[in-house]
């Protein structure tokens, strides 16, 4: 069952900033499903409500979820019970997601890692300052499903979760959605080292440290930790990208 709370979720179905346009409906639902906050099996929204939220035409939205079906990510059932679903299997995107990191350059990287930990450590920083007990719930729901999670797909969906609960808890939907759009493109790689019981064990231990700083209304901490934990992802990514033992996989 997918947990996200309603401010993440009101960022992601929030109508788009530019024009209606069928390509900005696809990278907003191909991007929320390659990082798992809509999860393989949920059905989205009917074609008009959803049409509606977005702020498009019917006839775009339509064009969309034809694009999103030929690359796999929805399937949709005629009849009774019918809809449009969300079709995620974890061995394709693995497969996505390698192929995704050997696109990237060490550069890209290291650039990507500079700016990402500059706006979470922001974004923590405002969680910190505003958030009240209520806002933490979500977070703390994930923080702990997180520490349970067995296998790396699980363990990359609620991290990427968590980061969006914390940009939702700062009260701010552009910073849930810029959070989201920085998940979208470096969240769902970390499913890869997430395979290490050891570099699961450290994101752990780093999420609660910031949880905590957030909880404890401490915004210089929350914003530390922020940026160190992102930087020490990236920092695993780097160094899968460059083995090649693992590149030959």
């Amino acid at each position: 069952m997918n947990r996200l709370s309603s401010a993440a979720r009101r960022a992601i179905f929030a109508p788009l900033d530019t024009e209606a346009r069928v390509e900005a409906v696809v990278r907003r639902l191909g991007d929320a499903i390659a990082l798992g906050l809509l999860t393989d099996g949920e059905q989205l929204p009917g074609e008009s409500d959803l049409a509606e939220r977005l702020g498009v035409s019917t006839v775009s939205l339509r064009e969309a979820l034809m694009a999103l079906r030929q690359q796999g990510l929805v399937t949709t059932r005629r009849g009774r019970g019918g809809g449009t679903f969300v079709r995620a299997s974890v061995d394709d995107l693995h497969d996505r997601l390698r192929q995704r990191l050997q696109a990237h350059t060490t550069e890209e990287l290291r650039d990507l890692s500079d700016h990402y930990a500059a706006v979470a450590g922001g974004t923590a920083r405002l969680a910190a300052e505003r958030a009240d007990k209520h806002d933490l719930e979500a977070p703390n729901r994930s923080l702990r499903e997180f520490a349970d999670a067995v296998d790396s797909a699980a363990r990359g969906r609620i991290d990427g979760r968590f980061h969006v609960e914390i940009a939702a808890a700062a009260q701010s939907s552009r910073l849930t959605r810029e959070e989201i759009r920085f998940q979208t493109e470096i969240g769902p790689l970390l499913c890869l080292p997430f395979s290490q019981a050891t570099f699961h064990r450290t994101a752990d231990a780093q999420h609660r440290a910031l949880f905590d700083a957030i909880r404890a209304g401490d915004g210089l901490q929350a914003r530390t930790l922020a940026e160190e934990h992102v930087r020490d992802a990236v920092r695993h990514l780097i160094e899968l990208r460059l083995d090649e033992t693992w590149q030959a996989h």
